[in-house]
């Protein structure tokens, strides 16, 4: 096996006392490394400390000890007096269980407890030997990095279902702070055999101390604009528009929940990947996840699952070495393109949904229905839809299953930033191109307006300087240099059940203005195709100033209550 962990990323010590790894070591796979598993916690405890991925700056494991299980254990008479004497029992008996458990797992580690041999037994001759993939997905585990590149978790993110990620926002957390003296990117050790490792790292510093001073120039320019205006709505608006100067190396901190299954196909399309840091992280994966679901991982050892690696990295190249043989030559990238492209959709798309949403109710063949409801008259159609949708009243009511009988193909360019928040949509197709600068970047407004531009822009060529350096000998590595501004092209594929929940939800105020306008334009293109069933689209058409900026005092408030509620 190849020696990887040349390729891990930059790792912070954590800097525990002995006494705060005594307290949380029975319950995480290790707490010295930037890749963990999460043992022996329930299913409540662990998704509350996994949401923390989206907010904290810092590593999971402190905010555990910090947020969960000191403030248990380090009860005071006073805080339990201002009780009410139920709650104030039960605190205690919590504190009491709790240390017990601790003494419990030092004595007998989660590892030999989940040990049993007849079910490792039982999976690793239904599964391994026999493929009964379907009982690989009746369990799951948690999988936390620290720290990892943008570019190795949409690698992971691509997968379509069987695991679910939570990511460090790059909207609410500063990303200008340091670990061990340097900004948070990804380097490849290679670079140094390319003899680019300074030009990329000075691209990537100039990238982060732009981003830097950035912030601090907007966000004085906001505060001059918006006299009064809350700090936190101004600061978002900052970190919104910042954002874009972040590369694609930016290391962010990301939790998965998969089952057995999912988490095996991660690993196998990791192992063999062209890039060092993906082959490290899946490689970190399969030792973590050893610990608590060896037998589920168990045919990666596989000559069988060896090959399938094989071919799942060899893909890129048999689609050049096909092209070549057949004399098709790739044009230029077009960055003139529309931004929202509706490729293709069904001409009879709203007849086939109402014939979908009779089915379920009638004895008839679908083909049968369909040609009735064909016959039917425009004003009888919108009677039917308006009685049969009544009473949906606001976007999380889901619109009838029926609606998945009917696809439409979109293609995409918008910033590698925005896109990442229409990337978490699962129930569609997507495919995207490479990350490259050939459909140049994004220019904020605000930063026009505040006269940083230039600063914005500079930084960026720089990064597209060393983009084409790199390219010459690596262009998957390349894309590391890519900023959350640059252009991605992308396709998106969906049902019009999916394209209804996608759209309402990445249209409403909190949502970032660069995929609003995006989602909002495929509402429009889909009314003008779909006018029957477009009128039922809970679509927000108007632009906001600032994402979120009605509801800075409400979630203050929630955030305000849950830390009350952690601290108690």
């Amino acid at each position: 096996m190849e020696e990887l962990d040349k390729f891990a990323p930059v790792f912070e010590d954590l800097g525990f006392s002995p006494e705060d790894m005594r307290l949380i070591a029975p319950f995480f796979t290790n707490l010295d490394k930037s890749v963990y598993s999460i043992t022996f916690l329930p299913p409540e405890l662990i998704g509350a400390l996994c949401s923390r991925a989206s907010r904290a700056k810092d590593d999971l494991r402190p905010a555990f000890l910090k947020e969960f299980v000191k403030p248990s254990l380090d009860l005071k008479e006073e805080d339990l007096l201002k009780m009410a004497p139920g709650d104030a029992d039960e605190v205690k008996r919590y504190a009491i269980s709790l240390k017990a458990l601790i003494e419990f797992l030092h004595q007998h580690p989660a590892e030999l407890i989940f040990s049993n041999k007849k079910a490792r037994d039982f999976y690793i001759k239904w599964l391994a030997q026999f493929g009964d993939d379907s009982i690989a997905q009746m369990a799951g585990a948690h999988l936390a990095y620290t720290g990892i590149s943008q570019l190795a978790i949409k690698q992971i993110e691509d997968m379509r279902m069987g695991i679910a990620p939570i990511e460090k926002s790059t909207r609410y957390v500063d990303y200008s702070s340091k670990v061990n003296g340097s900004f948070r990117y990804y380097t490849d050790p290679t670079l140094q055999d390319m003899g680019l490792l300074a030009e990329y790292k000075a691209a990537m510093d100039n990238l982060f101390e732009t981003y830097t001073l950035i912030l601090e120039k907007y966000m004085e320019f906001l505060k001059g604009k918006y006299p009064g205006e809350e700090e936190r709505t101004l600061r978002t608006k900052a970190f919104d528009t910042a954002r874009l100067l972040l590369p694609v190396s930016t290391l962010s901190q990301v939790a998965f929940y998969g089952n057995g299954q999912a988490f095996e196909y991660m690993i196998n399309r990791g192992l063999d990947h062209k890039l060092g840091e993906v082959r490290w992280s899946s490689q970190r994966a399969w030792e973590e996840l050893n610990k608590v679901m060896p037998a589920f991982l168990r045919r990666l050892e596989t000559d069988d699952s060896k090959s399938y690696r094989t071919y799942m990295s060899q893909k890129g190249e048999r689609v050049r070495g096909a092209l070549k043989n057949v004399g098709y030559a790739p044009s230029s990238a077009d960055s003139q393109q529309q931004a929202v492209k509706l490729l293709e959709y069904d001409p009879e798309g709203e007849d086939k949904i109402i014939a979908g949403l009779i089915y379920q109710e009638s004895t008839e063949a679908f083909d049968v229905i369909l040609g009735k409801v064909k016959k039917m008259t425009v004003a009888q159609k919108e009677g039917f839809l308006q009685e049969v949708l009544a009473g949906r009243k606001a976007k999380y009511y889901k619109i009838p299953r029926a609606f998945e009988n009917i696809y439409v193909r979109f293609e995409i360019i918008m910033n590698i930033g925005a896109w990442r928040d229409l990337h978490r949509h699962r129930t569609l197709t997507q495919m995207r191109q490479r990350f490259t600068p050939e459909l140049g970047f994004d220019v904020p407004e605000g930063l026009k307006e505040a006269g940083l531009d230039e600063k914005y822009i500079s930084a960026t060529k720089q990064a597209e300087q060393v983009f084409e350096e790199i390219t010459a000998t690596n262009p998957e590595m390349a894309q590391y240099c890519c900023t959350l501004g640059h252009r991605v092209r992308f396709m998106q594929y969906q049902n019009m059940r999916a394209f209804f929940w996608e759209a309402e939800l990445r249209t409403t105020s909190q949502g970032h203005p660069d995929y609003r306008k995006i989602e909002q334009e495929k509402a429009r293109q889909i009314q003008a195709i779909y006018p029957l069933i477009g009128k039922y689209l809970m679509v927000d058409f108007a632009d906001y100033d600032f994402a979120r900026r009605g509801d800075t005092k409400k979630i203050e408030s929630k955030e305000k209550e849950l830390n009350a509620f952690l601290n108690k």
